[in-house]
């Protein structure tokens, strides 16, 4: 097992994760779907280099056309030198046309600063985004231009985006990000499938379809932070179930490797209510 002494490289490492457990959604986004599940409620565990570190919890409630989401991260490492708590949430609409987001809220603390992020859309723009405390980009940040705030995910709706998928497109596609600081693209390809097995079973198929994700920054980032960086941005990984008996896939675990180990996000528990109240368990 790797030396847990990673650092500031490795504390680099694990925000970035913490970040990314913001955008862990289970739902379909299919907005004439009968079968939608009602709720869904996720924990997931976090590890560095194989040392557990931390938990995401998430819940999500569908009402119509509706979603709204929650989540929270709690990460604490390095023998506690490192404390990272997130929260988030998220909401909008589910059409045939996609998932449209109304608003998005991010809020975390550390040690040493309390930092919080809000965006607001009108229809398929980004309306508002307010930074607490405000910060003006650094000479060196790529700007923004309006042409990046039009048709963007937030963080949440980007995963109820990947989540809306058939075992053909599920890791065949590029989502436009905007996170209230950064623009960039996901870009999802096929990288395999992978056999698991349960000690509850929960009548699901047991295969992971694995997607390998290049992060390619588009505004908003110092190009200098993607020179030589120590997270590697071109092989991210997200493995999604599928979960027939509710017509949704689902994040089961998130991989972002570094030159000084990776950071993992898997599935502890999930629980989804379908719309006719079936109770459907996944566990590790």
């Amino acid at each position: 097992m790797a030396s847990f002494g990673a650092g500031a490289r490795g504390r680099s490492v694990l925000a970035f994760l913490a970040v990314v457990s913001a955008t862990l959604p289970v739902q379909k986004a299919a907005a004439v779907d009968a079968n939608w599940p009602t709720q869904v409620s996720a924990l997931y565990r976090l590890s560095f280099n194989g040392f557990d570190v931390g938990t995401y919890r998430f819940d999500a409630h569908f009402t119509g056309s509706a979603y709204s989401a929650i989540g929270k991260t709690d990460i604490s490492a390095f023998f506690g030198a490192f404390k990272w708590v997130g929260n988030f949430s998220g909401s909008g609409t589910l059409e045939n046309s996609g998932v449209h987001p109304a608003a998005f809220d991010m809020s975390y603390k550390t040690k040493k600063k309390t930092t919080s992020v809000k965006i607001g859309f009108a229809g398929p723009t980004v309306s508002s985004v307010v930074l607490v405390p405000p910060k003006s980009p650094s000479p060196e940040t790529i700007k923004l231009k309006p042409e990046n705030l039009k048709n963007v995910f937030d963080p949440m709706a980007a995963m109820i985006a990947v989540s809306d998928a058939s075992p053909e497109n599920a890791c065949n596609r590029t989502l436009p990000v905007f996170d209230g600081k950064a623009r960039y693209d996901l870009h999802l390809t096929l990288k395999g499938r992978e056999r698991i097995s349960e000690r509850h079973p929960s009548g699901q198929p047991k295969e992971l379809l694995v997607c390998r994700v290049k992060y390619v920054p588009i505004a908003g980032h110092k190009p200098k932070d993607f020179t030589e960086p120590w997270i590697d941005y071109n092989n991210l990984e997200i493995a999604l179930r599928a979960v027939p008996t509710a017509g949704i896939y689902v994040p089961y675990r998130v991989t972002v490797p570094s030159g000084v180990g990776s950071a993992v996000m898997t599935v502890d528990t999930i629980n989804i209510t379908g719309a006719n109240n079936q109770q459907i368990a996944l566990k590790r």
